[in-house]
Order: structure tokens, then C-alpha cells, then sequence
């Protein structure tokens, strides 16, 4: 467990833009790869295999008695100070990961379903291994999809021999059910305005001005060759009538088709104004044709003019292109949603979802393919279980069970160092282990033949959810589960003592709590071993800004010099300048806070000689409550540094105390104030104007400091009486 105290090192992270595949030269190499520690058939699921695979897992989840997932992402956090912290009150843990999800990309998912076989006493795998890229499908006004990459996640990822070029040059691509609701409402309105302008309209009479000899001699041949092509089709209705024009470098074409069982010319090689002028002679001459746009197989716009024989088969043919559009409206985005189906498989068929620390994989699962994450815990969690209503964690599983942890001593949390203690014959099927609670595990391929199989490997995402089910199944046995008992289908739903670990989640490695997701509500975590003391976010101090020459012992020497020994419980660095104060009692807080605004608004000698004068170093020092530290981590902006972070958030106060009323107060030095700023939630403190001389040691008396010590006793003893 690597110390949070202070951060120097951290991930760099970039940017990718999608809009269309690029090529990439594949990053992982054989030399550097892992290799697989058993030979386990993974399905390799791409765009190209997508349908078909689709249909058999279908059959293989309705079959299943649970189904295991992970998920490999580009990364983890978008800065150092959004890391996983046990100062990390709930809601701040939640908007950690929704930020996380939000801002890194799945590249792969792992779908695993396992049916218990009765007739030959063992397990059923078939894991799957889909590789998922954000392609842009549609053709909908609106940015690329964009998303972070963490330099680490990427190198681990290359170690382990991931296939970016697979990946990115056939990925699946997705739509979440938001996503796919606006585009359905947007490419109808979009077709609905092509639809209106398609067909056109008897009672239009807007001429266009032929003022060009040009379009004088195309239109009146237009009008010879529509004439001509109605005349050959009244006399030989069977015959495929070809007309062609030539006109410069352009080969402009009449075709006879038939369109919507009527006899139609399908216009091909015209410019947009050519085919104005020729609605233009339609309308004036022709009361029998009608222009048409249509939107092909390819998603093309094909020009027609299409013969009616009367008014009620108009009227008949507009219904007819407007059903057209709205058929191919939904199937385009039906295709678009892409792996998306597998995601709404599982919802519809309400398996047992098992994943391995899997609350930021299911937070990914929302943002993914649902829609936004919500704002708050509960509601994340209430949202999640309508959709999933039967999740297990095996990393709860197996930390809060004490036979298995007794099974497991003191071992790695890792899954793959649990699945090579609870499951090693499937780990290691060389090695030869007595247990009479050994559940047996087959993995079986499809028909489709050996092309789509790869021998799985740990930190694949197929691999590891294959891995993921093989530990929940030994754990079940571990539990006392007779699954022969249980033939031919098992209800893990039904049997007490799965019950106890059945949606719960651990929000993240070091919360110290499990979330229920049935009720949205976070409890204690019995067998978490807690670093460190208890925390009390109402008596916690947010600093940030000060010289990053300050370690932990100087901060909370320099603050007990005021307040006491034991005026301080804890003290986080949430980064090189930044930290979180928990003092011991809830007083001391806006105590702190009011006398580092006094300290800053006069340059007195007490201020120069002051314990706090070192923290408050420089001029940017910057201080608040807990909830601040809220609203920092709630914005969407991820700077690398907490101080970069705050500033660009829109922080421009110093200090912000909360009075007895609930109600709070700004306070920002002169140079932070800009000219005209009337703003009531920001006060200008009046001070004496700083003078660097009269900071000088040499020039402050004795009789100086007397003078300061009482006259910021009475200040202080007065800013506190006046906040309760």
C-alpha cells in the first residue's frame, strides 16, 4: 500500500480526439507480452465478428447461471490529488470515479457467462473478449468523441500485450440509450426537412429567374427529354429507356428504374442547380411526375422522379418515402448502437453480474451505455440496481468472508493472485492440489472455428472476467455451496449465505465502507483495517498554496504552536501544496481560518513573527472547509496540481469562514479584487498596505510587538465571538 502523506510523482495524461480510425503501430511486442498462465480459449470479439458472436452469446447468458465481466480502461485519474484517499468523504469518493469514468475511454470488455453442467460436475465457461473503440457512426452535427490516456494505463497495457491496432481499426463502436434517444430525435428531424423538400408540391409556384442563356437551353431540354421519356414509356412500359447528356466534363444520366413498384428515372451526375431548374420544369409542365429524394442502403441521397398516375397514388407515394425514412432512420441508429446490445442483453436477461473490485467498471457501464452518471451516490446506486438488480464484488467477497481469508492469510487482493490460491488447478492444471472443495471449470469454443480463439492472458479483459468466475464459483464452494444440489439451473439469489454479499460494492480499495446498491445506502466495512485514525470531515481544513518546501512535521508544528499539542489529529497531503487538517475539535476550524485572514490583512510585526508565517509564506496561501475540497473535485476540469485546479475552477478568495448562522464569508486580499467587483460573496478585508521594510526583523521594537499582540488578541477574540 503505497503512502498518500505526499505526492511528487504522478501519470502523465493526453488527450485523443475520435472521429475516424487512424493508424497506429501496435505498441505491444512478444518480448515484453505475458504470457498466458494457462491455455484458456477466449473468443477475440471485433466489428467484424460482431453479429454473429452477438447471437451466440445471447444463447450462451440465457443459459448461464452467472455472468462474470471486467473491464480495461485508458486509465484511472486525470490528476495526482484525484487519486483514492481515506480523507475522501463519500460523496467526494463518488465524484472521484465519476470523473474517472467520464474522462477515460473502455477499450476492452470482458463477458464471461458460466452455466453449472449437473451431468458432468463442473462449470461451463465461454469467455469473450470484445475489443470497444467510441467511433463516430452517425452522421449528427455535434464534436468527436474525446477521451484521456494515461501514460501508465497505456504502458500496462503494451506489457501486457494489448492489441491497439485491433482496437482502434476495429473496434465496436456504441451509442449509450441517451445518446441513442437524441439521435434517433435528431436524424428524424433531419430527415423530415430532406422529406419536405423531396416531394414536390403542386401549389409551389415560386419561379426561379432563368436569367442565363444557359439555363434557358438546359431547361427547355429537360423538358424534351422528360417528354420523350414519358412518350417511350406510355409506348413500351417494359423497356429500360437509357437518355444521356454530355455537358462539359460532366455525364449526366436518365435511367428507367422503378421505384415503389412505379416507373421512375433516376437522376445521376446533376449539380444542385441543375436539378432546381429541373423541379422547375416538373412543376410547370409535368402534373404526372414527381421529384424525389430517397435514402439508399449506403445512406446516400438518390435524386428520382417518379410517375403517378393521380392524385390519391401522390399522396400514396409521399406516405410511402416518409415510412422509408423512418425505417431507415431507426435502423441506421440500431447499427450505431453496436455493443451496446450485449450491455442491454444482460439488463433484459437479469443474470447474477460477478466482477472483482468492479464499482468503477459498473460507474464505466453507466456512463458508457446508459447515459450521464448522476450526481449523487444514491442516486448512482438506485440507477444501477434497476438495471442490474443482482451484482456481486468477489474482492468483497473474499475480504469479508473469514473462511477465505483464512484460506488466504495474508496473500495479494489481486485477482490474479487470488485466483492462483483458491483456483489452482485452473491456474496451474500441471500442479497436482488435494481439495475436496475443488470446483471444476471447462472453457468451451463455439462452431465458428479456431480463427476467433486466443489463448487468454491475465489483464485481458476476457481472461480476467473468465478469472473473476472461476473465483466466485471456488468461493461459493469455500462457503458450503453444493452446487450438484442445485441441478440443472442454481438461483444464487435464493441460497442465505450468497444473499450476504449480494450488492454490496466497495466504492473504492481504501473507503473503509461497502455501498449497498439495493438501497443506495454506505456502511462500515467490518474487516477493512483502518490507517488511520477516525476521520471528522466537520473538523477538517482545506490549504493549499503554500511553499512546497512545507513537509507534513513543519505544517503541524507550525499550527500546534497556536492551538495546542493536541489541537491536531491528522494531517493529508493531498499533493506537494495542498493538505487536509483535521484538528480535534470542530471550533478550531473557522478558529484557524479567521486568524489566517488576520494574520494576512495586517502587516503588523505580530503577523511577521507569527508561528503561521511560514505556512502563509509567498501571498498564496488559500483556506476553507471541507466543503470546498467538494466542490474542487466536483468540477469537470483536471489540472495537474491542486492549486492549478482551484484557480481554474474560478477560487480568487483567500479564506472562506463559515459563521454560526450556516452563512459564509469571503475574504480576499487587494490584489485579487478587480476593479468594479461588487460581488457580496467577496469581502475586501482593509489592512494597512504591505511595506517589505517594515517586515524587516531589524526595525520591529519590543515595544512594537506588545503593541501588535494586544490589538490582534482583541481583533481575533472578536472575528470569533462574532461567527457564533
Amino acid at each position: 500500500m503505497r503512502s498518500r502523506w505526499l505526492i511528487s510523482a504522478f501519470s502523465r495524461t493526453l488527450t485523443l480526439a475520435c472521429s475516424h480510425p487512424v493508424h497506429c503501430r501496435r505498441f505491444s511486442s512478444s518480448a515484453t507480452a505475458a504470457a498466458a498462465t494457462t491455455a484458456v480459449a477466449v473468443k477475440k470479439v471485433t466489428k467484424s465478428n460482431f453479429e454473429p458472436a452477438l447471437e451466440d452469446l445471447r444463447l450462451r447468458v440465457r443459459e448461464a447461471d452467472f455472468v462474470a465481466i471486467d473491464l480495461e480502461m485508458t486509465g484511472i485519474t486525470s490528476a495526482p490529488w484525484r487519486d483514492a484517499f481515506e480523507f475522501d468523504r463519500s460523496d467526494v469518493r463518488y465524484l472521484k470515479v465519476k470523473d474517472s469514468a467520464e474522462k477515460f475511454a473502455v477499450v476492452q470488455f470482458g463477458v464471461c457467462p458460466f452455466r453449472w453442467d449437473g451431468a458432468k460436475g463442473s462449470f461451463i465457461a465461454h469467455p469473450h473478449n470484445f475489443y470497444v473503440f467510441p467511433r463516430k457512426e452517425l452522421p449528427v452535427d455535434g464534436p468527436s468523441y474525446e477521451f484521456l490516456c494515461q501514460t501508465t494505463s497505456i504502458d500496462f497495457l503494451a506489457k501486457y500485450q494489448f492489441d491497439f491496432n485491433a482496437c482502434i481499426h476495429e473496434g465496436i463502436s456504441y451509442l449509450s440509450r441517451a445518446q441513442e434517444a437524441e439521435a434517433l430525435q435528431t436524424l428524424s428531424s433531419a430527415y423530415k426537412d430532406e422529406f419536405n423538400n423531396s416531394l414536390y408540391n403542386l401549389e409551389e409556384h415560386v419561379e426561379i429567374p432563368l436569367l442565363r442563356t444557359a439555363d434557358l437551353i438546359f431547361t427547355e431540354r429537360m423538358k424534351n427529354r422528360f417528354h420523350q421519356w414519358c412518350d417511350e414509356l406510355i409506348k413500351s412500359p417494359a423497356k429500360n429507356y437509357r437518355l444521356e447528356e454530355n455537358s462539359d466534363s460532366n455525364k449526366m444520366q436518365f435511367q428507367t428504374v422503378f421505384f415503389k413498384m412505379r416507373p421512375a428515372v433516376l437522376l445521376d451526375g446533376f449539380s444542385s442547380h441543375q436539378l432546381k431548374l429541373i423541379r422547375l420544369v416538373l412543376r410547370k409542365h409535368f402534373k404526372d411526375l414527381v421529384y424525389v429524394r430517397s435514402v439508399d442502403e449506403n445512406a446516400m441521397w438518390k435524386k428520382i422522379v417518379v410517375y403517378t398516375d393521380s392524385e390519391e397514388d401522390k399522396a400514396s407515394l409521399r406516405k410511402e418515402v416518409q415510412e422509408d425514412l423512418l425505417r431507415n432512420t431507426e435502423a441506421r441508429v440500431r447499427s450505431a448502437v453496436g455493443f451496446r446490445h450485449v450491455i442491454d442483453l444482460l439488463t433484459s436477461e437479469e443474470k447474477l453480474i460477478v466482477g472483482h473490485n468492479c464499482f468503477l467498471d459498473i460507474a464505466h457501464i453507466y456512463c458508457k451505455f446508459f447515459g450521464p452518471l448522476p450526481s449523487s451516490m444514491v442516486e448512482f446506486a438506485l440507477a444501477v440496481h434497476k438495471n442490474f438488480p443482482r451484482i456481486i464484488d468477489t474482492r468483497h467477497l473474499v475480504n469479508s468472508s473469514h473462511v477465505i481469508q483464512y484460506l488466504m492469510k495474508r496473500s495479494s487482493k489481486s485477482l490474479s493472485s487470488i485466483f492462483s490460491l483458491l483456483c489452482p488447478r485452473i491456474s496451474s492444471p500441471s500442479l497436482h492440489v488435494a481439495s475436496n472443495s475443488y470446483v471444476k471449470v471447462e472453457v468451451q469454443a463455439d462452431e465458428t472455428g479456431s480463427s476467433c480463439f486466443n489463448s487468454g492472458a491475465k489483464h485481458e479483459a476476457g481472461y480476467d472476467a473468465f478469472m473473476t468466475g472461476c473465483v466466485f464459483a471456488q468461493a461459493c464452494s469455500h462457503l458450503g455451496m453444493k452446487f450438484e444440489l442445485h441441478s440443472p439451473s442454481i438461483d444464487f439469489s435464493k441460497n442465505d449465505k450468497i444473499q450476504n454479499y449480494m450488492n454490496l460494492l466497495y466504492p473504492s480499495w481504501n473507503s473503509g465502507t461497502v455501498i449497498d446498491l439495493s438501497t443506495g445506502i454506505e456502511n462500515p466495512d467490518s474487516s477493512y483495517k483502518r490507517r488511520y485514525p477516525q476521520i471528522v470531515f466537520s473538523n477538517i481544513v482545506l490549504v493549499w498554496g503554500f511553499p512546497s518546501n512545507i513537509k507534513p512535521k513543519d505544517l503541524k508544528e507550525c499550527v500546534c504552536k497556536v492551538f495546542g499539542p493536541d489541537s491536531i489529529t491528522l494531517i493529508f497531503f493531498v499533493d506537494s501544496t495542498a493538505a487536509l487538517i483535521q484538528f480535534s475539535k470542530e471550533d478550531l476550524v473557522n478558529e484557524f481560518l479567521i486568524l489566517k485572514d488576520n494574520l494576512e490583512s495586517n502587516d503588523d510585526p505580530i503577523s511577521v513573527l507569527h508561528p503561521l508565517a511560514k505556512l502563509l509564506e509567498g501571498g498564496n496561501t488559500h483556506a476553507a472547509n471541507y466543503e470546498t475540497y467538494r466542490d474542487i473535485c466536483g468540477s469537470s476540469i483536471s489540472k495537474v496540481l491542486f492549486v492549478d485546479q482551484a484557480e481554474a475552477v474560478g477560487i480568487r478568495w483567500k479564506t472562506k469562514v463559515e459563521n454560526g448562522s450556516g452563512e459564509t464569508q469571503k475574504f480576499a486580499s487587494s490584489s485579487e479584487i478587480t476593479p468594479g467587483d461588487n460581488s457580496p460573496a467577496v469581502k475586501q478585508v482593509i489592512g494597512k498596505k504591505n511595506d517589505p521594510k517594515r517586515q524587516s526583523h531589524h526595525q520591529v521594537s519590543c515595544e512594537d510587538i506588545l503593541d501588535s499582540l494586544h490589538a490582534s488578541k482583541l481583533l481575533f477574540e472578536k472575528q470569533v465571538r462574532s461567527t457564533r
